[in-house]
């Protein structure tokens, strides 16, 4: 799906790096990932989860999702996983978001009126080893204000967005082929789901 082969491979892990460095420190970054570039920072940090909203626009009613590197690090997220959201993960070849009924562990910031909280696995390199690194989830949302279109990719990206975080991730920044947004499943209890998008 990405031309990874025109990137370094020390280059995208001096990246990663730096990246972590914000994050840690509570800071947001600009970074692609597996569907348009995001805004993200510690999805366990409140304040930082604040900042993001601030810089959106956007009202915190309206939950943001988060990116984790793999399947195994959903239970300390989710209060239960159910078992279709295993299938689906496994099945699924585009980016998948699913909203699982219950968060936990997470910026309180980031869960929906009914508790409820969106993660994907993302499958993309640079978005998955930044994950892996960080050891936490990732707030991942689109690089726009609130309501305005999202940038298909980086030179889309508004300069209010970008002057307004820490770092910005110098990585995949050339490609301009449009990037779309994941599909999104909301599971239920006993095995029921239903399709946002």
């Amino acid at each position: 799906m990405f031309p990874y082969y025109i990137y370094d491979r020390k280059g995208m892990i001096e990246e990663i790096k730096k990246a972590c460095d914000v994050l840690s420190a509570g800071g947001v970054i600009l970074y692609p990932t597996d569907t348009v570039w995001g805004i993200g920072c510690d999805a366990t940090n409140e304040s930082a989860v604040r900042r993001v909203y601030g810089l959106k626009r956007r009202t915190d009613s309206k939950a943001m999702l988060v990116l984790v590197d793999t399947p195994a690090r959903l239970a300390a997220y989710v209060g239960e996983v159910p078992d279709i959201a295993w299938d689906l993960i496994e099945l699924s070849e585009e980016p998948l978001t699913l909203i699982y009924p219950e968060g936990k562990n997470l910026a309180a910031g980031l869960l929906s009126e009914d508790g409820s909280i969106g993660i994907r696995v993302t499958k993309e390199l640079f978005s998955q080893k930044l994950c892996e690194r960080f050891r936490r989830p990732l707030v991942s949302t689109s690089a726009n204000v609130s309501g305005e279109p999202s940038p298909a990719n980086y030179d889309g990206i508004a300069d209010e967005i970008k002057e307004g975080v820490d770092y910005i991730v110098n990585y995949r920044r050339e490609e301009t082929t449009g990037a779309k947004p994941s599909h999104i499943i909301k599971l239920g209890r006993g095995g029921l789901f239903q399709l946002i998008r």
